[in-house]
């Protein structure tokens, strides 16, 4: 049987902590800027937790090759 290859898009969007929780990017940070506020901006450049437990496990399946 061949090797289980890892999830690209997943590999690109999640790490994985050095305590094992999984770490993501925050959306909507991509265009229509003008309208939101510079402490929103500046906020949702500031990496994530994913806060499910299913969530993190699932991912975490993902991007492990």
């Amino acid at each position: 049987m061949p090797k289980m290859k890892s999830h690209k898009g997943a590999t690109k969007r999640f790490s994985v902590t050095g305590t094992g929780k999984v770490r993501r990017l925050k959306a909507y940070k991509s265009h229509i800027l003008t309208k939101k506020t510079s402490k929103r901006k500046r906020n949702l450049r500031r990496a994530a937790i994913v806060s499910t437990n299913g969530e993190a496990k699932n991912i975490k399946r993902l991007i492990q090759a």
